[in-house]
């Protein structure tokens, strides 16, 4: 089989496995499922993927991990502070948000990711705070940000009313920055 056949058969698997996981849930979602999903048989699905956990490690890294590499380029690219962390909450935070609220089982996935791979979901919270301390410039100030950040996500809101929260919540931690630095 060649590369990009391989490359297509295992996007097609990731891409189903994800919509399973956010419809059924993890512990709902059969390797069956999947294989129904992507019309692939179970046995084409062993041979990409050993178990369950190993698909819901691919749909994890495809889905968030991803974007580290445009959230970094937002982080240190051209823009006002607040443009920036806007950037990369957006790539980080509220596309990943709206595309699992919207989903019965979105919640359960987003735990499921720290339970089934915490270092995965470890690395994708220190990039996270890596862009934000490259905008804020403070290691301290983003991570408070960060746990601020995780914080607007606890009663579900709205993709609408995340953005609305995380305006207000970047707009006042660039402003605390820029008084800070006229006070030195």
């Amino acid at each position: 089989m060649k590369d990009d056949e391989a490359a297509a058969r295992r996007e097609k698997i990731v891409a189903a496995a994800q919509w399973c996981f956010l419809n059924f849930g993890f512990s709902k979602t059969a390797f069956e499922d999947i294989a129904k999903r992507s019309k692939l048989s179970r046995t084409l699905l062993y041979k990409v993927f050993k178990d369950k956990e190993d698909i819901f490690k691919a749909v994890f890294e495809d889905w968030l991990v991803s974007r580290h590499p445009a959230a970094k380029a937002a982080a240190a690219g051209p823009g006002t502070s607040l443009e920036r962390l806007l950037e990369v909450c957006r790539l980080i935070a509220l596309d990943p948000w709206a595309e699992m609220v919207s989903a019965p089982m979105g919640r359960e996935f987003f735990e499921a990711c720290d339970r089934i791979d915490p270092k995965l979901d470890a690395r994708h919270r220190k990039v996270a705070h890596e862009c934000v301390a490259t905008i804020l410039r403070d290691d301290a100030s983003a991570e408070v940000f960060l746990l601020a950040l995780d914080g607007l996500l606890a009663d579900a809101p709205t993709p609408k009313t995340l953005e609305k929260r995380t305006r207000l919540l970047a707009a006042r931690f660039v402003a605390a920055i820029k008084e800070t630095e006229k006070q030195q």
